[in-house]
């Protein structure tokens, strides 16, 4: 019987377009969803767009458009980069305005409140409509939030609903200790660790209606909406039926073991911390796995759309490609590490690993079988079965699975691109091209191995790199050398 898997990215806001930043998020979480299904498991993976917010309401003002026109326009945009990156066909995408998670945030708010976490009171804060988050003075730098620094932060004076998020210290201190991977990488367990030992402050959870109203109405009070990030963290369970359909939640939430989500170092605490609360006062298990990304940063500084430093990923695919944007996602860029992106270092990579590597290597072995075989030595049984029938290298395929299994993307990649280096090696060190004109049976023995080897690649390949692992397939299925994989640039 299959299991289940549940992966999840964060709802980028639709108040400019995307760029590279999101798009390593959703990239990255596709490559761990084809992965799963590859094992055979059943997958739920979604993504979708937050929609609501005073960031997009003064967005929409500015353009003169309806918040919801406004909305409408970009999260078009944001769903096409299912085709543009080559996304899951399955892919589940999620609206903040649409109807069933309007329901469903409001449900969860009549939990909490049923439950004695929701309160109103009057407050005075500092707020950075970047991060549409209360900021402390610990937290600023020059008076301003760092991670918007040419944005003013706002005075916010006035009576809302609070989270009783003090109230839950204790019991997120035991979720982390009880679970020691529930945050990766490490360190960022033990920064989320700090925030709530140091103590936890109720946050708000409603804005007036006559300041910003832009939001889900609270239930019975037509003067306040939801706040942003209480309703954009709800969709990982409205995505997935709930509270209506309780067989599709139970199987998405329940059997898989919550969801495993993506989200970026600047979310640690709205993800591993506040949502986590908010499911323990509505009497449900927390997530599976919050995997923090580092950033994308460009010229020392995180890739924003806010600071106008953005690089579209419509670019870099109109110049190389889809696979080469995901390679670039899965090798090059540190999965939980800050990463620069300039586009020499794209190029480099590219040509020497995709260009001359992969793609050289891939055409020097189906040049060698179409030479040397009249039929394909593969069918597409030998796909489903390679893993298993290439001798004494399995353990390629089990480094594999154990780096994805630990949430390792990079690892994983330098596990393929190790495995290209090595049958590289191989091909120079015993040249089968030359043997073939002396010992014709033992060229056709070491390059039968490697279409093989080549196979299980293409399989490997498939989660990471899928256009091109089709490529590589369908040449050895048909025994012929295919058109260059990868041009050099």
């Amino acid at each position: 019987m299959s299991s289940k898997f549940y992966i999840t990215t964060t709802l980028p806001y639709v108040n400019a377009a995307p760029h590279i930043g999101f798009a390593t998020e959703i990239v990255r979480a596709d490559i761990f969803a084809r992965w799963r299904r590859l094992l055979g498991d059943e997958v739920f993976f979604n993504t979708g767009t937050d929609e609501h917010g005073q960031k997009i309401y003064q967005k929409a003002l500015a353009e003169g458009k309806t918040p919801q026109a406004y909305v409408d326009e970009w999260a078009k945009k944001f769903k096409g980069l299912q085709s543009l990156l080559n996304l899951s066909p399955e892919l589940n995408f999620i609206r903040t305005t649409d109807e069933h998670h309007i329901s469903a945030v409001q449900e969860f708010w009549r939990r909490c409140r049923a439950n004695d976490d929701i309160y109103k009171k009057f407050y005075k804060i500092k707020y950075c409509v970047g991060c549409e988050l209360e900021k402390q003075e610990s937290e600023l730098e020059d008076g301003k939030c760092p991670l918007h620094p040419t944005l003013e932060l706002q005075i916010v004076e006035e009576e809302n609903y609070f989270f009783r998020f003090s109230k839950y210290q204790k019991s997120l201190l035991e979720l982390y200790e009880q679970k020691p991977a529930f945050v990766l990488p490490k360190s960022r367990l033990n920064e989320i660790k700090n925030f709530v030992s140091a103590g936890l402050q109720d946050f708000s959870v409603s804005r007036l209606v006559g300041k910003m109203p832009w939001g889900i109405p609270v239930p019975d009070d037509p003067a306040h909406v939801m706040y942003v990030w209480f309703d954009a963290l709800v969709n990982y369970l409205s995505a997935i039926g709930w509270p209506d359909d309780e067989a599709r939640f139970s199987r998405w939430w329940l059997e898989s073991g919550g969801a495993v989500q993506f989200c970026g170092k600047d979310n640690l605490r709205q993800q591993s911390a506040m949502w986590q609360a908010m499911l323990l006062s509505v009497g449900l298990p927390p997530s599976k796995v919050i995997l923090v990304e580092g950033f994308i940063i460009s010229g020392g500084q995180k890739m924003s759309k806010s600071l106008g430093n953005v690089v579209s990923p419509l670019e870099i695919v109109a110049e190389y490609g889809v696979d080469a944007f995901r390679y670039q996602v899965a090798r090059e860029f540190s999965i939980f590490e800050d990463s620069d992106f300039t586009w020499e270092r794209f190029k480099e990579a590219y040509n020497a690993n995709l260009a001359n590597g992969l793609g050289n290597l891939t055409a020097r072995i189906m040049k060698m079988s179409e030479n040397y075989f009249a039929e394909p030595i593969a069918t597409e049984d030998t796909f489903e079965s390679v893993i298993t029938t290439v001798g004494n290298i399995s353990s390629v395929w089990e480094q594999y699975n154990e780096a994805l299994g630990a949430y390792d993307l990079n690892r994983a990649a330098n596990v393929i691109w190790r495995e290209i280096g090595e049958m590289d090696r191989e091909i120079q060190e015993r040249a089968p091209f030359k043997l073939f004109k002396t010992a014709p049976e033992e060229a056709r023995k070491i390059v039968r191995t490697l279409v093989f080897r080549l196979a299980r690649l293409a399989v490997m390949l498939s989660p990471f790199l899928p256009e091109t692992a089709e490529k590589i397939k369908q040449a050895i299925l048909v025994n012929k050398m295919p058109e260059p994989l990868f041009i050099r640039k």
